[in-house]
């Protein structure tokens, strides 16, 4: 008899929150008004998030551990310098690519991922970002529903 083994592509199932948010603020700026309004302490890291070759992300974080809880601030899109070569009027322009980590979510600035096993109150945390200034929008995303939650995994 043949045995048959499945093989399951959801290998992330984490428990986190998504926090989308709409801001004309720089990420340098928003993670330190972030740091100010809910005591948080959003580092840069070392590195960009690489989703794929050309698509680099700003990543800043911050381990709680007082709470038990990993949050990560990141940009929802970066530009790509593309050289396009003319034979005509513009030669050699430059254009910038922009490229999504979440696509389905193109009008997202920001997205602060929360993670955490304890049940956690995004109400009160959306209602402290909102304070900030140049803040436009700050919701929760259901992650359930998300078709690039696998852009999500750091």
């Amino acid at each position: 008899m043949a045995t048959t083994y499945k093989i399951n592509d959801d290998f992330y199932d984490e428990s986190f929150s998504l926090i989308a948010l709409h801001t004309t603020l720089e990420d340098f700026s928003l993670a330190y008004g972030l740091n100010q309004s809910i005591k948080a302490k959003f580092v840069r890291a070392k590195k960009n998030f690489n989703l794929a070759e050309n698509k680099s992300f700003p990543i800043f974080e911050w381990d709680d551990e007082f709470n038990d809880m990993y949050w990560v601030l990141i940009a929802n899109h970066s530009s790509e310098k593309e050289l396009v070569m003319h034979d005509d009027l513009f030669k050699n322009e430059t254009t910038y690519k922009r490229h999504r980590l979440l696509p389905e979510y193109k009008d997202v600035d920001y997205l602060l991922k929360i993670e955490t096993e304890k049940d956690f109150d995004t109400n009160s945390l959306i209602k402290n970002i909102l304070m900030l200034p140049r803040m436009m929008a700050a919701y929760e995303i259901s992650t359930d529903k998300l078709k690039s939650k696998n852009n999500l995994i750091f």
